[in-house]
């Protein structure tokens, strides 16, 4: 007798197995097995030529999904079956959460097994939750699949209807999807704000004091018993004081004046009040908030964080990852109170057990809040981990232990103080207590230095003393427009709006990135010019799509189906083909959207038009003698192009590039030009002779009202020799890249070796000998350098067809296998070490017959009409946005 078990990935099967009998069999399906078709080429022939097929969703006949087996999984699909004939037990251990469930209910359907079949679930993977599991196996949830599967068409329905919309509208490539537009919609809200905020400008004055040899500082608040304004006082969209605010605005030359009036003056504590403060733990991880706190610490992205989460959880040193419960097990509790007692003492416990319980009705995902697995902790250091693992796990762990520590006890103390008639304020803050403090603060990864500073000291003062004002100062400050979403604050807000699902927001972030709707710089999404146009389409002809409200209710509607508490058929019946349904809306709106208007995006105070072109964003300006048009760099924002930008793009097209000077040696003009990719200098004029003159990007911190004819000069020259390597004799050189600037080793053979320059190197002035030390330092892989140019994650042996290597590396969106030009990435649950060289020469082949078909589709396509090209065009879509 053997039993047959099967899970998602190899790196959970191999952690299972450990704590299995040996009769049991683990097997692993690599993620889902089945799903809807991606692509024409994956519609089954029955259906091809049906209307709906292309949706792969029969709306025809109670939604019926058509589900197909991709390519990729078809021999794990045979593996699972031959492993199945051995088999007289078969479990479903896929995880607990209703994507797992629906993952157990298509392996169900797909292997058709004869023999008994049971469904198991756990929340973490240690020997004594594989055991209880075991014991406790039940049937497949139907409601949990029936809840999945509708959000699956859902999805489907919103991202293949209105994707092809906005391909004839506004340009080919482009996604809407149920989640996603929402999230668009509230970024492009956000730089909105922004392109409507007016600053406004105010000053106060700063008092550095002393009382007793001990230092502090007073900040002026009152002036005649009148409030001095501060930046909630203004209205950000006129930049001046709000309606109905009765505060005292102080110019520069008022601040100045107070300041001398007030210099010399005797300073009066005329208040002193100490006020008790409690602070208590936050609740431990949910997925979302572990997304946010790993994004505000550690800088991952959500994406990154459940990867290594997924990864953590499958080697068994957390609980499952994707859940929106807050509860933690009796046996989580005494573990946490464990450790802090060990760690920290009994002093440092908090009275009493505290359990944590979720508002949200939908928390029905898993049964606990993500912690160290087993029923006791092992402290990061005792893991053995590194890198990203071990600094989210410590993340995990502090967050665990601190929610049952004893509460910090703080006294928060505020000094009024008087001159003349102005009135200061000192604000303090005494910790008693640290109490959680100890082990986990917030927005910060060192509870010590943190401790420290929390504590805002003041000396001992009372009422009538009369500190020495040691430095008076006039302060100015200019209100800030309103700060754009990072990914932390995005899914804060759209959890706290009920907008999709915490086990999504990692998907739905990445493909906003990835889709061209969203750039990420310095930690904040900012939106581009196509995200405006979509997000004004969809407001003006499916304002449902983007409202979150609506969306909202969606969740609350999927969440009822899953609980038993409403009907999918009927619901589903509705939102698409009702008589305000999409189907509907999308055949009456069509006709109506002008694809030149949708096209166009329409910026407040610019006259300048911004259009979307085939090639990005543009302005087109018609100055009375014909259009005139010119490229929107890339890193210019939507919220910070006004009519002085729209000038400096439109003069170089009109009166020609600003010229800085001819070069010493070859007498050709010097320009600087703004392109697609920003301001660069350009060495002579563009001809039949010339037609590629040298171009060089302008370095971080120059811009073109400041280089001087010198620094273009030295740009112009680069690459720069340097020398020979003493090691290799291989040549050195500096130059600019996409990146930045960078040393380069060529070691010949072996390939190239790059260094970024520091923030102190300049590249127009480094030396072989600090060329040599910067290579000489380990290297920093970046995910999206050339994997030439980087360490392999693993090497996996060489192609059979021409001997060139096959490695895995490490890219922007995860691993990747690579040979030669062809790049695979890592099927979903699929971990770096579970990958074989056979499995990756299937993995590049069932990539490189994608790519094959897809070209000849391009090319057949092409030589066709234009009606023909449109039909094929919706038939041979794109994967659309779900989501």
């Amino acid at each position: 007798m053997s039993t047959l078990v099967i899970v998602e990935s190899p790196t959970k099967a191999r952690t299972i197995r450990n704590y299995l009998p040996k009769d049991y069999r683990v097997e692993a399906s690599m993620g889902h097995v089945r799903d809807l078709p991606q692509s024409a080429s994956e519609i089954p022939a029955a259906v091809k030529g049906e209307t709906w097929a292309q949706l792969g969703v029969n709306v025809d006949a109670d939604f019926e999904p058509v589900y197909v087996v991709p390519k990729d999984k078809k021999k794990i699909v045979t593996q699972l079956k031959e492993a199945l004939k051995e088999a007289t037990e078969l479990i479903l251990a896929t995880d607990e959460d209703r994507e797992g469930e629906s993952i157990s209910w298509h392996l169900y359907q797909l292997l058709k097994p004869k023999i008994p079949t049971k469904r198991m679930v756990f929340h973490e993977i240690t020997q004594e939750a594989i055991k209880k599991a075991l014991k406790n196996c039940r049937n497949i949830d139907e409601q949990l699949v029936r809840a999945q599967e509708t959000r699956r068409i859902l999805d489907r329905l919103v991202g293949y209807t209105l994707s092809p919309l906005l391909w004839k509208k506004i340009a080919w490539g482009l996604s809407a999807g149920r989640v996603q537009s929402v999230a668009v919609s509230l970024l492009v809200t956000k730089e909105r704000q922004r392109r409507a905020f007016r600053e406004g400008a105010y000053w106060d004055l700063k008092a550095s004091l002393e009382q007793n040899k001990s230092s502090f500082t007073s900040l002026l608040v009152t002036l005649g018993g009148t409030k001095v304004a501060t930046g909630s006082d203004f209205d950000s969209s006129t930049g001046q004081i709000a309606t109905g605010r009765n505060v005292v605005l102080l110019s520069e030359e008022d601040a100045i004046a107070l300041k001398d009036r007030l210099t010399g003056q005797p300073w009066t504590v005329s208040d002193v009040e100490e006020r008790p403060v409690t602070r208590k733990p936050s609740p431990p991880f949910t997925t979302s908030t572990l997304q946010q706190e790993s994004n505000r610490k550690l800088r991952l992205s959500a994406r990154d964080t459940m990867r290594v989460a997924q990864s953590l959880y499958e080697q068994g040193y957390i609980t499952y990852m994707r859940t929106d419960s807050v509860h933690l097990s009796d046996q989580a509790i005494a573990a946490a109170r464990d450790s802090v007692e060990k760690l920290y003492g009994k002093s440092y416990l908090s009275p009493q057990p505290r359990q944590y319980t979720t508002k949200s009705k939908g928390a029905q995902e898993a049964h606990e809040a993500i912690r160290p697995a087993g029923s006791s902790f092992r402290t990061p250091q005792e893991t053995g981990l590194s890198g990203r693992e071990l600094a989210l796990y410590d993340l995990i762990w502090k967050r665990t232990v601190a929610c049952q520590m004893a509460d910090s006890r703080q006294t928060q103390i505020t000094v009024q103080l008087k001159v003349e008639d102005a009135g200061f304020r000192s604000s303090g803050k005494r910790i008693d207590f640290p109490g959680y403090l100890r082990a986990y603060v917030e927005g910060s990864d060192d509870p010590e230095a943190a401790l420290e500073d929390q504590e805002v000291i003041l000396p001992s003062l009372k009422v009538g003393d009369h500190p020495n004002c040691k430095d008076l100062a006039a302060v100015d400050h200019e209100t800030q427009p309103p700060a754009r979403y990072t990914e932390a604050t995005l899914v804060k807000t759209l959890e706290s709006e009920g907008i999709g699902r915490p086990s999504t927001y990692a998907s739905i972030i990445g493909t906003i990135i990835d889709k061209g709707y969203t750039q990420l710089v310095n930690n904040a999404l900012i939106p581009t010019f196509t995200a405006f146009a979509v997000t004004t389409l969809l407001e003006k002809h499916f304002p449902d799509i983007v409202d979150p409200s609506f969306t909202s209710k969606m969740e609350q509607t999927l969440d009822d189906i899953a609980e038993g508490e409403a009907k999918w058929l009927p619901y589903l019946r509705e939102f698409y083909l009702g008589d305000q349904g999409l189907e509907t809306l999308v055949r009456e709106q069509e006709s109506q959207i002008d694809a030149t208007k949708a096209r166009t995006v329409e910026l407040e105070n610019l006259a300048a038009k911004v259009r979307i072109g085939k090639y990005g964003p543009y302005i087109e300006v018609d100055n009375g003698d014909g259009v005139i048009t010119a490229s929107i760099p890339k890193d210019l924002t939507p919220a910070d192009l006004d009519p002085k930008q729209v000038e400096v793009l439109l003069r170089q097209k009109t009166v020609g590039p600003d010229q800085l000077g001819r070069h010493p040696e070859t007498g050709e003009p010097i320009y600087v030009k703004i392109g697609a990719y920003g301001p660069y200098v350009q060495l002579g004029d563009k001809s039949d002779e010339n037609p590629k003159p040298k171009q060089a990007s302008l370095p971080k911190g120059v811009t073109p009202e400041t280089i001087t004819l010198e620094t273009a000069i030295g740009l112009l020259s680069l690459p720069r020799n340097l020398g020979v390597h003493p090691a290799t004799g291989g040549k050195i050189q500096t130059s600019l890249g996409r990146f930045g600037p960078y040393v380069v080793h060529d070691q010949g053979k072996e390939g190239k070796d790059y260094r970024s320059l520091k923030a102190s190197d300049d590249v127009l002035t480094i030396t072989l000998e600090r060329a040599l030390e910067l290579l000489s330092e380990q290297k920093k892989t970046r995910g999206s350098a050339n994997s030439k140019s980087k360490a392999a994650l693993k090497e996996l042996g060489t192609h059979p067809d021409d001997d060139a290597p096959v490695n895995i590396y490490d890219g922007p969106y995860g691993p990747y296998i690579k040979h030669n030009k062809t790049n695979a990435g890592l099927p979903e649950g699929v971990s770096v070490e579970d990958v074989t060289l056979p499995q990756a020469l299937e993995l590049l082949a069932a990539k490189a017959s994608t790519s094959k078909s897809t070209r000849k589709t391009t090319k057949s396509t092409t030589t066709k009409s234009k009606s023909t090209t449109a039909k094929s065009k919706t038939a041979t879509k794109k994967k659309a946005v779900e989501g």
